[in-house]
Formats: C-alpha cells, structure tokens, sequence
C-alpha cells in the first residue's frame, strides 16, 4: 500500500493525494506510518499569513478597479451595453424590482446582474459612479477568490499570491470591473461555484480519510454514504444565481455537475472502495442533481421574485393577451413567465451577423488570445495630455502577456490531465471550456470579447499551475529553486508592465494620437 502526500509548492498533486490506495480490494486499514501521513494537513500551514496577503492584494484590487470609476462616459452617459442594462436597473429600482419597458425584445437577460447594477444606483445614485460600483466590488472580489483557489489548489501561499497579481492586471477583468454591464457578475458566481466545489472535494477527502483510518471503509461494496454537504449546496446557490445572470450559466451547471460527482469517484477509489463508480452513480449522483441542478433552477425562478409579484411587469400577463401560450397545465404566471423566456430565447436565436456586422464582433477562435477586442469609449480633439488634440479610449482588451500564452497553458493542461492525470488541471480546463466551447454551436450568432469574462480566471489559475511547476518543488536543488524563481518573476513582471503600458487605454485617459496607435499592436485590434 502506498500512500502520497498533499504536494509541496508547485508540484503536480495526482489523484491519490491524502489516503492510501489498495492493489486489491477490499482495502485494508493503513498501518500507523500511514495514518502519520494520513492526518498532515492537506492545507499549508501559515493560515495567518495566507490571510494576510489575501486581504492585501485584495485591498490593492480595490484601489485599481475603483481608481477614478466614473471617469469614461458619453457627456455623463452610458457607455456602449450600458446603455442596455443601466437605465433597466433604475427602472427595476423605480418600479420594486422588475422591468416593463414594453421594448421587451431588448430585455434579453435574467435580472440578478441588474439588480447588482441597481443597488450601486441606489447608493450613489444615477451617475457612472452609481453604476459602475456593483461592478468594480465584484471584480475586487474575484481577485480574492481566484487567489484563495490557487491556495487550496497548489497548497501554496506563494502561488496564491502571483494568480492575484495576474488577474489585477488583466486588462479584460479590469475594464469589464469598471463598466455597468453583466458579465462580471456572471464571472463571479462562476467562479464562486468553483471554489465553493474545491472545498467540497477536500471535505469530502477528509471524511474518507476518517472512513479508513477507522477501518469501515470496506463495509459495502459501494463505499460510505458521505452525508449533506453544505459546500456543494452553496455551489448549487451560486450557479443558480449565475444562471440569474445570464443564461450561459447552464453550461456551468452541466460542467461543474459532471466534474463533482467524478471527483467523488476518484474519492472513493482512491480510499479502496471496491465499486467506486457504482458508488457514486448509486450515493453521489442523485444528492449532486439535488445540489448543482434542482437547486440553481429554483434559485434561477426566486430570482424572478420582482416579476411574480409585479402587475405590469413585461408579459406578466401574457395569458391573457397572447395565442397559443400553451403549458395550460401550469399556473398563469408562470405560463407567462415561459412565454416571455421564449420570446428572449427567439431574439438571441435571431440576433445573427447577418451581412451588416458589428464592427467589433468577435467570434469565439478569436478569444483565447484577445485577437478582437472591443471599443468601448473614444472621444479626440480634447486637452489633457499636454496638447490639444488628446485621445479617450476605453479599450476591452485581455493584457497579451497574460493571454498570448493561452494555447500552449491550454496544451499544457491537456497533457497534464490526460497524460499525468492530474486534477488541478482537469478542473481548470472543465472551467475554461465550460465558457468556451459552447459558442462554437452557433458560429452565425452575434458575438463579443466581453463573452470571454468568464474565461480570465481560469486562465490564471491554468498559468499559475504551469509557474508552479517552473518554480519546482520545494525540496528541490537550490540551484533549481533560484532559477525557476528567476524564470517566474521575470514572466510575472512582464505581465504588471503590460499592464502598466496598456493604463491610458483601459481606462479612458487622455494620451497623443501618436500614443493611442502605439497602443493598437495587431492590425485586428483597429
């Protein structure tokens, strides 16, 4: 019986990570060196200090994102897809709630990304700052998670730290956190899930750690029943409220649903049970329909709350005025609810480039390296940068040096998946295509870089793996350790300075006309 322990900086942790595994079932209880190794902690130990710098760069991520907020607008306006979704969230905050702008077709989004726009108005009032501050908060709030996952998944404060300096400077989370539209809250509860799943995956560990060291986890053939987890059922609360979002949720809720009941699997081979798969279709699968489908779905219609309780909501009584509603099984509002869901549903259908394209349109191929980004804000032949022929611009642009790097990371995480089978990139690439493949479905649909909100974190998190492993692990020849720590501050650097570079055009500052095309690097970024 051999047994690996939790990994060390950098180093690649396999499946089997924190009990023993049995050559032959039934597995035996571990003898007392294993149980040594058996209860090391699967976390590193310095909690204290791993706050610390969480809270740190967290509060250095508020600064950044909140650093002039209300700087960019059209003469005090919205911007671009604000014009959508701002003045919708102060008509929720005037009506209680709910929409009924009878220009419906234009209401294409589920309301919790504009209730959040709308609490910022309710606070500040309607102005940028107003609406842009729900936004700016939850981008802040990314950085301390994504930092908080690559902890618990490099078991590294060190790894933590550098993915938090990287989603800081990237310029697509940065400007998506200072603009009033969905995607960043759409990004964070996704996010959110995720981590909400990986402590859920360690818990669960831990109670089948507990199971053999007593010797009971040979009592069935199936393995033990692993009680409620209240970690997933929070998961399950943050993809619904991502499906309230937008609708591309769902293939969160597919994605994040299949990779949980597959990790506890893996669980349950790991600690020697003799069927683990017909364990988990048997104990795990049911219980994870419950948590990450049954649950997001009655999260995603609580979220309609302010429309059931509405008179004038937009089709809230659709039964009454429109043919052929069908579901007359179904109560009336809820009748109604469907018909206005299958009214958005046509309008996305029907939302395709046709022969007059956006002029920023971007489709998905185009996303893993920023090759198209988006304009958001440009005015010229103002003062401010010395002259009088100044440059604006807000550009929705992903910093290259984080994400030029995305295909061979993404090549990388595949060999590693497949090839070493380790999980930490196996969950990475579940989270990155889960935002990324179902796009190529519907190539003729209208499309844009901003859709690729969702994809930034789990790219950091793909590249902080990959700078673990060039750091090396932490018994390593020191020799080794000062030239992977070389080779990770150096790329890190990169990155800060790319970012730095890229300022004046992520946030709107006035630069010379010569400035803002030395700033456009790829004729596609015109």
């Amino acid at each position: 019986m051999s047994v690996l322990v939790p990994n060390s900086v950098g180093r690649a942790a396999d499946d089997d990570e924190t009990v023993p595994v049995g050559a032959t079932p039934p597995a035996r209880p571990p003898g007392e060196g294993d149980r040594q190794r058996l209860l090391e902690p699967l976390m590193p130990t310095d909690r204290l200090r791993g706050w610390i710098v969480t809270l740190v760069l967290t509060l250095l991520a508020g600064v950044i994102r909140f650093w002039k907020l209300g700087h960019a607008d059209d003469e005090g306006t919205p911007i671009f897809d604000e014009k959508h979704y701002v003045p919708q969230a102060w008509q929720m905050l005037r009506n209680g709630g709910y929409e009924d702008n009878p220009g419906y077709e234009l209401v294409a989004h589920p309301p919790v990304g504009k209730h959040l726009i709308a609490v910022g108005e309710w606070l500040f009032g309607y102005n940028p700052w107003g609406w842009r501050v729900s936004a700016a908060l939850a981008g802040t709030l990314m950085v301390l998670l994504v930092i908080r996952i690559a902890r618990r998944m490099t078991r590294s404060t060190l790894l933590g730290a550098l993915a938090g300096v990287l989603l800081i400077c990237d310029g697509l989370t940065h400007v998506q956190s200072r603009v009033g539209m969905l995607d960043i809250f759409h990004a964070v509860f996704v996010l959110t899930a995720f981590s909400f799943l990986l402590v859920d995956r360690d818990r669960m560990r831990e109670r089948f750690r507990t199971v053999v060291i007593e010797g009971r986890v040979g009592d069935t053939p199936w393995g033990p029943r692993l009680g409620f987890r209240w970690w997933r059922f929070a998961a399950g609360v943050s993809l619904g409220l991502a499906c309230g979002v937008k609708w591309s949720g769902i293939y969160y809720v597919v994605a994040f649903g299949l990779l949980s009941v597959i990790w506890d699997a893996l669980a349950r081979r790991t600690a020697g049970v003799r069927r683990p798969w017909a364990g988990a279709l048997l104990r795990d699968t049911v219980p994870a329909l419950a948590s990450l489908l049954v649950l997001p779905l009655a999260v995603y219609f609580a979220t309609w709350a302010g429309w059931f309780a509405s008179e004038t909501a937009t089709d809230r009584h659709a039964v009454i005025v429109a043919e052929n509603v069908g579901f007359a099984f179904l109560p009336d509002a809820l009748r109604s609810l469907l018909y206005y869901h299958f009214n958005v549903l046509e309008f996305h259908t029907n939302l395709t480039t046709g022969n007059d394209p956006h002029p920023w349109e971007s489709k998905p191929w185009a996303w893993p390296m920023g090759l198209r980004p988006m304009l958001y804000y440009y005015e010229s032949g103002m003062p401010g940068c010395g002259r009088s022929d100044c440059v604006q611009a807000t550009m929705l642009l992903g910093t290259p040096a984080l994400w030029w790097v995305a295909l061979p990371v993404a090549g990388w995480a595949v060999w590693r998946a497949a090839g070493r089978l380790d999980w930490r990139y196996a969950a990475v690439l579940v989270g990155y295509c889960a935002g990324f493949l179902p796009w190529f479905v519907n190539l003729d649909r209208q499309m844009y870089y901003f859709y690729a909100t969702p994809l930034a974190p789990f790219l950091v998190l793909g590249i902080v793996l990959v700078l673990g492993e060039v750091l090396g692990p932490a018994g390593a020849h020191g020799e080794r350790r000062k030239t992977g720590l070389l080779v990770v501050a150096l790329y890190t650097g990169l990155v800060v300075a790319n970012f730095v570079w890229l300022w004046p055009i992520l946030n709107g500052l006035p630069i010379t006309e010569a400035r803002w095309h030395a700033e456009l690097w790829l004729p596609s970024w015109r």
